[in-house]
């Protein structure tokens, strides 16, 4: 089982393919050279460009799971108000 690389590994591939690609490789030629795939190398740097910490992946995974909470609430509570009724009008 591959583990992840650490960041520190991300960068230090990040520069070897850029120091690759000024030497005259092409990208896919200095992607393969630094055992990457080209995907990957893409991935990587954007997220090289612009970090997402992991604080702003956590805020927006609760920002979702507190939306799918409240749509649940209403739907309930709908249903609680349907029951009620159905048994105040139930002989």
């Amino acid at each position: 089982m591959r583990k992840r690389p650490r960041p520190d590994q991300i960068a230090k591939i990040l520069r070897a393919v850029q120091a690759d690609l000024q030497a005259g490789l092409n990208i896919n030629q200095a992607c393969r050279k630094g055992g990457i795939g080209l995907t990957t190398y893409y991935r990587w740097k954007a997220l090289q460009e612009n970090p997402v910490s992991g604080e702003q992946i956590k805020i927006s995974e609760l920002e979702n799971e507190n939306g799918r909470l409240k749509e649940l609430v209403a739907e309930l509570a709908l249903d609680r108000r349907m029951l009620q009724e159905a048994l105040k009008k139930k002989p």
